[in-house]
């Protein structure tokens, strides 16, 4: 497949808004409104199971949405619509609805659902598919997927130059290649700064499982673990809980979070020691706008880095140290310049660490 990268990505203020209404096309998933638009351009979005109020990538992604709509004057449910996935059966049957009703763009949010992607597109060759997170090699799909690893090494950068135990963590959603971009970038990161520093790594399956993740931050926690970096989306949530009541007990304990600034989710005890943000709003704002001007990238893989600006640090920096964020500066043009190759795998983290040797 051939690759296109988008240089350039506006960083725009979003008007935030998790609007929920009537069921959609099964009793099991949510449709953001009712109706379809017999003329004019269409995009609709399918949700992973954490729904857009995850505060992480698929609220990300709606947000690109919306403001693609509000600024081409298209109305919500009719012009830009979302169906929201309460189980992974959902994916199929939500795709269809949307490819049946003619949507000119249909993204699916999340790796998880790219088989179903790949089916539905087969089912309907004359509609448009984009994808977040994996790729899917169909003549009717653009992949749009991240460079993780980097951005995730920025944050490793970070918890190494900041735990004073010399003790990180790193709490996964669901085990995968995908997800392992996060743990390897992170680590490599951590690595880079603090070689001494031990870093504990646990995956949750799950990424809407709050519980679960307080469960797992409570042990790394309760290990004097101080630094806790997420890539769990809705899991994540269940660890900023725990962080927060730990805070509120005295403990000097941090979360970094994933996919957008997550400040507020740290609020009120102030416990996010900055994010690893993953542009999901401004690709989809993009894709969209691109299918919108008949330059609808099919067949393609649509990839964002540090270089273009689809991964980053938080522009929420106020509880890093400033020479801490000298470091990040530094690492980031190294990157940027490709004299350090960030690991993305578990092998190519191995290489990765040894070569600190």
């Amino acid at each position: 497949m051939k690759k296109k990268s988008l240089l350039a990505l506006a960083a725009t203020g979003l008007a935030m808004s998790s609007v929920l209404a009537a069921c959609g096309g099964n009793d099991d998933s949510k449709d953001s409104s009712g109706g379809d638009e017999k003329a004019g351009f269409k995009v609709g979005m399918v949700t992973d199971t954490g729904g857009v109020d995850d505060k992480s990538f698929n609220q990300s992604a709606w947000e690109g949405i919306q403001k693609f709509g509000k600024d081409n004057d298209l109305k919500e449910g009719t012009g830009y619509k979302y169906l929201q996935s309460a189980k992974q059966s959902d994916y199929q049957p939500n795709l269809q609805q949307l490819a049946r009703a003619k949507y000119d763009l249909i993204l699916g949010i999340g790796f998880l659902m790219a088989e179903d992607i790949g089916k539905v597109a087969d089912q309907f060759k004359d509609n448009n598919f984009a994808l977040v997170d994996m790729v899917v090699d169909k003549p009717n799909v653009a992949s749009i997927v991240f460079k993780e690893n980097e951005g995730s090494f920025l944050v490793g950068v970070v918890a190494g130059l900041t735990t004073k135990s010399d003790k990180v963590g790193f709490v996964g959603g669901v085990n995968s290649d995908l997800i392992k971009k996060f743990e390897s970038g992170f680590k490599a990161g951590v690595k880079a700064v603090n070689p001494k520093a031990d870093i504990e790594v646990q995956y949750a399956e799950d990424f809407n499982a709050a519980e679960k993740g307080q469960a797992i931050a409570s042990g790394m926690y309760g290990k004097k673990v101080d630094v806790i970096y997420h890539a769990a989306g809705g899991t994540g949530q269940g660890v900023f809980t725990e962080a927060k009541n730990r805070k509120k007990n005295g403990e000097d304990v941090w979360v970094i979070g994933v996919d957008r600034d997550q400040v507020e989710e740290g609020m009120p005890e102030n416990v996010t020691l900055t994010s690893m943000v993953k542009r999901v709003d401004t690709a989809v704002e993009q894709v969209a706008k691109d299918t919108k001007d008949g330059n609808f990238p099919a067949g393609k893989v649509v990839e964002f880095g540090l270089k273009d600006g689809g991964v980053d640090i938080a522009p929420s920096q106020d509880n890093v140290a400033k020479d801490v964020l000298t470091k990040v500066e530094d690492f980031k043009k190294q990157i940027i310049a490709g004299d350090i190759k960030v690991p993305a795998t578990d092998d190519e983290y191995k290489e990765y660490e040894a070569s600190l040797k």
